[in-house]
């Protein structure tokens, strides 16, 4: 089967504390921590035959937009997240003071 990479599904599997993509029996996956108001965006994971498709960045911008919505402070904690707000700085204004400056330095 040929996936539709433009029209996958992202899901919040709060059990297991992940965002997730399923296609072709493989699981991408946006693993987080949530403590009160504030969300950790700890580990990006696309398995070889789902890379190149730009999965991880539909699970960034999909964890985001939801930590957006219910009003959380995001810490980018996995390197990929903190790369995908560098590049995306709509969703800087997410993360607390002391993260943003962390998170541009990185850029360096």
């Amino acid at each position: 089967m040929s996936a539709d990479y433009e029209h996958v599904e992202v899901t919040n599997n709060a059990a297991k504390r992940r965002y997730e993509i399923h296609v072709d029996h493989h699981i991408a996956v946006l693993e987080y921590e949530r403590a009160g108001q504030q969300i950790a965006f700890v580990h990006a994971g696309v398995p070889p035959a789902l890379e190149g498709h730009g999965l991880a960045s539909k699970l960034a911008r999909t964890a985001l937009d939801d930590a957006r919505a219910a009003h959380l402070s995001v810490l980018a904690a996995c390197p990929f997240v903190a790369a995908y707000v560098r590049r995306h700085r709509e969703y800087l204004d997410l993360l607390p003071a002391a993260e943003q400056t962390r998170v541009l330095q990185d850029e360096h």
